[in-house]
């Protein structure tokens, strides 16, 4: 996330007052637009269908089975529709405490969080990358403030902070700059889910619904290259999964990996000189569940857990532990080290479940993806304050239905084509670009010149 120099700790004034330009046009944040509250509501207030209540959860991660609806209609200034500005203002500070675009359907929202409108003469884009230069001085104000892990950042806050902007013609330009890389980045993203979607849809045919297995039988054209549709029986035999193609097997899911776990995550600061440590990237529990692979956060790790906890083209990383494990899966594919030119490794709160080859760890995080989007993930969660994926009762419990080796590596051919694609760099060489002149345009540090066309949306 692009962002203001740090301010110095301790010296309060510099979070209320972050640097501009001298000559811009200087007002209290708050004036720039209406920030509307969202509300408090109560179970009552719930039904199984309606409009969803948009909580920090769902601003951050999209809707999911946790989401709340309502069929109550409330106050018009708290019905949030796509393309909407939200500021999530209290929580976590360094998680919960961001700007965002709306992008879900139509909802309620709930409170700790601001719907933004900018008044008159401010853009709604340069708004938002305005909110975004200045979340270092938010999360500063929440710091000092944080009780339980929590802070906030108050209506008097925005009140106090004081910003400049210069005139609406060039708020425009910076706004087309950054919007422009955010754009297609944006772009990047969608089309790595269409891929995604591919990657799930193939799985499901060749493996779940057996089509090639059933056009063959039927006498039909499987719709794939002679060389692959050659691999795939023509008949079904049973098994104590039912009809499986004739001569797969079934077996627990233990056949295909076995599970390990990391040690101690060490610090974010480099360790005690008598311990040699080093800088490389690092997977956490919350970081697998929101972003995948992206941004994965620099950790200092010593040469013990760097032998323990990298991970390789053979491993599949599982969300196993905390609040609600949606055992989300993902392929430690081997563009990792590529992405980032130094390996990865996990933390203990991850479950790393290591295959025998990269195909049969394909089809193992695949095998996953499917549970996990039907529910059945959870038949395999216990705990109750701290819900825990037992790995242990997955491997043995669940059975699968296992190709030969030749389609197995067919398949693993087809995602390690789809996956080049996910780990394309472009996306972090654009972010880094928007990172770098984010806060030099909003500072005022770097200018551009005037651009009087209207402006597209970014939304």
């Amino acid at each position: 996330m692009a962002s203001s120099a740090q301010p110095s700790p301790g010296n309060e004034n510099r979070l209320y007052q972050p640097s501009f330009r001298q000559d811009w046009e200087r007002h209290k944040l708050y004036s720039l637009a209406q920030w509307v509250n969202g509300l408090a509501f109560r179970d009552i207030q719930f039904s199984p269908t309606g409009k969803p209540v948009i909580k920090i959860a769902e601003i951050k991660q999209g809707l999911s089975d946790q989401t709340k609806y309502t069929k109550q209609v409330f106050d018009e200034s708290v019905h949030i529709k796509k393309g909407d500005l939200l500021f999530t203002w209290s929580g976590q500070p360094e998680t919960s405490i961001d700007v965002f675009w709306w992008r879900g359907l139509d909802g309620w929202l709930n409170q700790h969080s601001f719907r933004v409108t900018p008044t008159e003469g401010v853009d709604p884009v340069f708004l938002y990358y305005l909110l975004r230069y200045l979340k270092p001085n938010f999360i500063g104000i929440a710091r000092n403030k944080q009780t339980t892990g929590l802070g906030h950042v108050t209506k008097r806050d925005l009140e106090n902070i004081e910003v400049a902007y210069p005139r609406f013609s060039e708020q425009r330009a910076i706004a087309r700059v950054l919007g422009t890389l955010d754009d297609k980045i944006e772009l990047n993203r969608r089309m790595n889910e269409t891929l995604e979607t591919m990657a799930r849809a193939l799985f499901k045919s060749w493996f779940i619904d057996f089509d090639p297995v059933h056009a063959k039988a039927e006498g039909r054209d499987p719709g794939l290259p002679a060389d692959i549709a050659a691999l795939f029986p023509s008949s079904f035999e049973d098994s104590e999964l039912g009809e499986i193609p004739k001569g797969w097997t079934v077996a627990p899911m233990g056949h295909l990996a076995e599970v390990t776990i990391g040690g101690d995550w060490g610090e974010d600061n480099p360790l005690a000189d008598s311990v040699e440590a080093v800088c490389l990237r690092g997977v956490d529990l919350e970081h697998l569940r929101e972003n995948g692979w992206a941004d994965a956060p620099r950790r200092w790790f010593t040469t013990l857990s760097i032998q323990k906890r990298t991970l390789c083209a053979r491993d599949v990383l599982v969300a196993g532990s905390g609040a609600g494990p949606t055992g989300r899966s993902l392929w430690a594919a081997p563009e990792l080290d590529q992405l980032w030119g130094v390996p990865v490794l996990y933390s203990n709160f991850c479950k790393r479940l290591r295959c025998p080859s990269e195909a049969s760890a394909i089809y193992l995080d695949r095998s996953l993806s499917i549970m996990r989007d039907s529910g059945e993930i959870w038949e395999y969660v216990n705990g109750t304050s701290v819900p825990n994926l037992d790995a242990g009762a997955l491997l043995s419990g669940k059975m699968l239905v296992l190709p030969d080796g030749a389609i197995l590596d067919a398949f693993a051919r087809l995602i390690k084509e789809i996956s080049a694609h996910l780990f394309s760099p472009e996306s972090r060489t654009l972010a880094t670009v928007r990172d770098t002149l984010l806060p030099k345009l909003l500072s005022g540090e770097l200018q551009v010149k005037d651009v009087d066309q209207p402006m597209e949306a970014h939304v």
